[in-house]
């Protein structure tokens, strides 16, 4: 029989092995014994396989549940069943946990240390199994979490009234913990139970692999399958692909649209309205912000806990991958927000996971992000790098989306990212770059290109690091797109100044042309732009309403004829006057006023002319694609300038930012062409004043102007940018 040593560490859930104990044993002399840690079990009784006879009645050997008892002559192990009756009254056959061997194998669980298993979900988290074939097959749960410093782990749910003393688990190599729970299935609640080295029962833990969880603020995992994979279709490569147009529309799920009641709508509800709305506007992308699991509705998602799960807030993720394939029946791409910078503390999250600094950096100074209160990733950790890696390539094979928005990559980057001097650590090499997150972004990118062919990554990075859209191979850090937030900065600071000053601040709109071509850039105004503060961008124009919506207009124009590729959050389509409120829905209310309207309608026919045009798209990263025509003229507050497609056509784009109308005014252009009017924001379809040239046709004339050998005069609408095309 059990030792009394065993029995009390057994009732007290601190066994080191419970394995050796629990289950069917045999003993010095041969004799087979059955053990069973049952807490609320009134009688425990162990059959001969399933639906068998009774073979023995276990005796309790502790009042906190734990049953034992020595079986008939037996010659070797067999498949056996325990009867159980509970205090509440059910009773009910059940496979034993304890009477299986290890599953996971141990070479993959050694790729897993070495940080070289490219889908370490496969491995760790939940996943549904049966066990087993015919009568004796046992449908049941493969738990399994990494906590290497812990000295036990249980799982607790739904299945066990969760207490820890029912199912602790085997320790594995890499300091993996795993278990078989027979009768557990989808849609079970579960957590982790964990005691640390020093001996202290640590709150209850929800999976760092969980593909589900509870709806906010309940914080459990939820056992879900696998999602299979879904290969993103053919076609999205070619849209996907940096000579193509790209125009994103970003947007946050939850406050898109809204029920009467202030109830989010689920993903089904947004596939049926939000693809049609997207597309219709020309918009060729939408971007998601965070929709990975999160606890608190004011971080927008950017304080990710679920890096596998998509929020419950919107239904199971099989919703999601229907909403994925509407859009893309729609021609939409879809890219989603993905952070692997920093985690919240929450205590049910990944922040001191196993009661030692796990998935973070120990020393703060390099683990803790002192402007957000989170924690950030131990970059050079392997198995954290495994962790992070395989969330980006969950969502790109499981799900089939476009692409990643890297959020915060400049705080991966630099490990002085906001820290005064005596608050970093330096690398290994006395700099300070982050070596081991700018390796760990070579390794992610370097594995979307090769699993995920045509799928595509953007960073949003805000300093002067070098090569963030190079290849690999050649030092970059091999990203698709990365975000312009200079020029985004830049010409915010001038459009929002008054028109008679705007001639003291012209070269903020002609900076970005010297460097817009040292990376494949996106020009953001993403939802950072219209919160804490900072109104929304119709809100930063200066003047009165004429002259805002104008501004506006003129800007989008200034925008979509602009090399880089585009980004606009939800409701500056329509030109929202106020900051976004994440807590409402957008105040759709506003397109009855034909100001709203009329900018709706710029940025749709902006989208169609960026997509059908191929001089506005095709040579976008490269120097080739794009020449000034004027670009000193600050005094008039003139810019224009020609794109050009490689193949002989070109674009010509002209801005007056000040409300002033230009008449007569000239450009130079090719010799020998001519060229009609193709948009004018200052269009009475748009709101504006109809000034401009619709319908004529301007031949260049025979007069030398901006280094080229002949030009155009025309008129200058106010606050207005025209596109021009030849013939």
């Amino acid at each position: 029989m059990l030792s009394e040593t065993d029995i009390q560490a057994l009732v007290a859930a601190r066994h080191p092995d419970p394995f050796s104990v629990l289950g069917l044993q045999a003993d010095a002399q041969g004799r087979w014994w059955v053990r069973a840690l049952l807490p609320q079990a009134r009688r425990v009784a162990v059959l001969e396989g399933p639906n068998g006879r009774e073979l023995a009645v276990l005796e309790q050997r502790h009042a906190d549940g734990l049953y034992e008892g020595a079986l008939p002559q037996r010659k070797g192990r067999f498949d056996y069943r325990l009867r159980i009756e509970w205090d509440d009254g059910r009773s009910g056959d059940y496979a034993d946990a304890y009477a299986y061997g290890p599953l996971l194998p141990a070479a993959e669980l050694q790729r897993f240390a070495a940080g070289e298993h490219l889908r370490p979900y496969e491995l760790l988290g939940a996943h549904p199994l049966v066990l087993g074939e015919g009568e004796q097959a046992v449908s049941g749960v493969r738990f399994a979490v990494w906590a290497p410093t812990a000295q036990r782990v249980s799982v607790v749910g739904d299945f066990n009234t969760w207490d820890g003393r029912r199912h602790p688990m085997r320790r594995r190599e890499a300091g993996v913990w795993e278990l078989f729970l027979p009768h557990a299935a989808v849609g079970d609640r579960y957590k982790f139970e964990i005691i640390s080295r020093d001996g202290r029962l640590l709150p209850l833990k929800a999976d760092p692999y969980a593909r589900a969880a509870e709806l906010r603020p309940a914080t459990a995992s939820i056992v879900a399958p696998l999602p299979p994979k879904r290969p993103l279709p053919a076609e999205r490569a070619g849209a996907n692909a940096d000579d193509a147009p790209i125009s994103v529309y970003e947007l946050h799920a939850g406050s898109w649209r809204r029920h009467p009641d202030g109830r989010m709508y689920s993903w089904p509800e947004l596939a049926e309205v939000l693809p049609a709305y997207v597309a219709d506007l020309g918009f060729t992308h939408l971007e998601l912000l965070p929709i990975m699991e999160h606890p608190f509705d004011g971080s927008w998602g950017y304080q990710t806990l679920g890096m596998y799960a998509p929020s419950a807030r919107f239904g199971p993720a099989e919703g999601f991958a229907r909403f994925v394939q509407a859009c893309h029946a729609k021609g939409l791409g879809v890219l989603l927000d993905w952070v692997p910078a920093h985690f919240p503390l929450d205590a049910h999250g990944p922040a001191r996971f196993d009661g030692s600094a796990l998935y973070e950096y120990a020393d703060p100074r390099e683990g803790f992000h002192r402007n957000w209160n989170t924690a950030i990733y131990n970059f050079a950790r392997q198995e954290v790098r495994d962790f992070l890696a395989g969330s980006a390539l969950y969502w790109l094979e499981r799900f089939g989306v476009d692409g990643l928005r890297v959020d915060a990559v400049t705080t991966m980057l630099y490990r002085d990212h906001d820290r005064p001097s005596e608050e970093w650590v330096p690398n290994i090499e006395g700099g300070r770059e982050n070596l081991e997150a700018i390796g760990l972004i070579q390794q992610i990118n370097r594995t979307v290109r090769s699993e995920c062919p045509g799928a595509i990554t953007c960073a949003e990075e805000s300093s002067t690091f070098p090569g963030v859209t190079r290849a690999i191979e050649q030092g970059g850090l091999g990203f698709h797109f990365k975000w312009n937030m200079g020029w985004m900065n830049d010409t915010l600071e001038y459009v929002k100044e008054d028109h008679g000053r705007r001639k003291w601040h012209h070269e903020k709109l002609t900076f970005g042309l010297v460097y817009a071509f040292d990376e494949q850039f996106m020009l953001p105004l993403s939802h950072d732009e219209v919160v804490h503060g900072k109104g929304s961008i119709l809100g930063r124009m200066p003047g009165d309403d004429w002259r805002r919506f104008a501004n506006l207009r003129a800007y989008y124009g200034f925008m979509w004829g602009h090399p880089g590729k585009k980004l606009l959050f939800m409701g500056q389509e329509f030109g929202q006057p106020g900051e976004w409120n994440h807590d409402v829905e957008l105040p759709w209310g506003l397109l009855a006023d034909e100001r709203h309207a009329g900018v709706q309608r710029l940025v749709r026919d902006l989208n169609w002319l960026y997509r059908t045009e191929p001089a506005l798209h095709k040579l976008d990263g490269r120097k080739a694609g794009f020449e000034w025509i004027e670009s000193g003229d600050a005094e008039q507050s003139v810019l224009a300038w020609l794109r050009h497609d490689g193949a002989g056509r070109s674009m010509l784009v002209a801005c007056n930012f000040t409300p002033t109308p230009r008449t007569g005014y000239r450009l130079g252009v090719p010799a020998g062409t001519r060229w009609r009017e193709v948009l004018n924001t200052d269009a009475s379809v748009y709101g504006g004043s109809n000034v401009g040239q619709p319908g004529a046709t301007l031949q260049a004339q025979p007069v030398p102007a901006h280094g080229q050998e002949a030009s155009i005069t025309l008129t200058l609408p106010p606050l207005a940018t025209v596109f021009l095309l030849p013939g």
